[in-house]
């Protein structure tokens, strides 16, 4: 993955990082624990740290509340709680914070809240009144129960960043998208932005799939999950294009985008994003023939019932294993994400 390229000592799931007796020490005090929201995608972080799953009792009462216990000493240890807030949103959540608040009475010396997902990261900001703006909610919530950091992916808008009170460290699905697509040898290819407000995210994906040229979609939405599409600005007539994204939600804006770059000439659309929540009628839009390949990564577990031909599915674990890594040991993260 060019992210992690360079002179950082990178391992696969396969082969653990280096066991120096400095390491051996370190590695000692680092534990990583899975919440019930995506059990798989921490156990491939811990494979690509060498490390097993700490083990944890998770279960619910008769009443639907629930119940965490760590079942090995976390004293004076660096902890890292593996969990995405996606469905059911808020028993993933609410698990997650007495994750933190578990370890926090455990002694543990830090504990880092591993979102891959943020839940209610679109409650952003307010966009009319009397609305809550969930997004610092969750972020206070997390605060409060004692995280002392959190590690988080794609959020939907970097001013998320600011709204937690502890540090944050930001990483990035790009680089894993990026290397799927160059090992496809696609040609003539335009990055499209879905929407105005994606264009920064768009043109930094377009900078690193070698300088490909930008197009963006102009669209106005009339309420929630409905979007209007009004045109493209930029060539893209007998181009590959490829749409980016963050989230893609029940399928709308992506849908939209792509008959319209169909009838603006494109040749193939592509559609990548980081997050598949694919709520209702995602799948139906998604697969209705419109797109040539639906690239998403393992942020948020792929039920059976969301699996389709055209859909590919890629995993983060080594951008987020290595990041813990770096966190532990105290090193850039940053780096990970420069160009070669």
């Amino acid at each position: 993955m060019n992210a992690l390229r360079g002179s950082a000592v990178i391992c696969s799931a396969t082969s653990p990082l280096p066991t120096s007796h400095r390491e051996v020490t370190e590695k000692s005090r680092l534990r990583i624990f899975s919440g019930s929201a995506n059990v798989a995608l921490a156990e491939e972080v811990a494979a690509y740290l060498g490390l097993p799953l700490g083990p944890m009792v998770r279960k619910r009462f008769a009443d639907g509340e629930l119940y965490v216990q760590i079942q090995e000493s976390i004293r004076g240890c660096d902890v890292y709680l593996i969990q995405p807030v996606c469905r059911p949103v808020n028993d993933h959540l609410m698990e997650l914070l007495i994750m933190v608040d578990a370890c926090r009475r455990a002694s543990a010396r830090q504990v880092t809240a591993v979102i891959p997902y943020y839940g209610y990261a679109r409650a952003d900001r307010k966009t009319a009144g009397r609305e809550s703006i969930t997004a610092k909610l969750v972020a206070n919530l997390v605060v409060k129960s004692g995280a002392d950091r959190v590690l988080a992916m794609d959020l939907h808008s970097a001013q998320i960043q600011g709204y937690f009170d502890i540090p944050l460290d930001h990483v990035f699905g790009a680089p894993v998208l990026i290397d799927y697509l160059e090992s496809k040898n696609l040609s003539d290819i335009v990055v499209v932005s879905p929407d105005v407000g994606g264009v920064a995210r768009a043109r930094a994906f377009a900078k690193r799939l070698n300088d490909a040229p930008l197009a963006i979609i102009d669209k106005r939405r009339q309420m929630h999950n409905v979007a209007e599409v009004l045109n493209v600005i930029g060539d893209v007539k007998g181009k590959t294009a490829v749409l980016v994204d963050d989230i893609i939600d029940t399928g709308g804006t992506l849908t939209e985008g792509a008959r319209m770059l169909r009838r603006e000439g494109a040749r193939q659309v592509y559609a990548c994003a980081t997050h598949a929540v694919f709520s209702p009628p995602a799948i139906e839009r998604l697969s209705s023939g419109l797109f040539e390949e639906v690239i998403v990564t393992n942020t948020i577990p792929m039920m059976d019932r969301h699996h389709f031909d055209q859909l590919t599915v890629l995993s983060v674990a080594n951008v987020l294993g290595e990041t813990i890594w770096r966190i532990h040991e105290d090193t850039s993260v940053s780096s990970m994400f420069i160009n070669d």
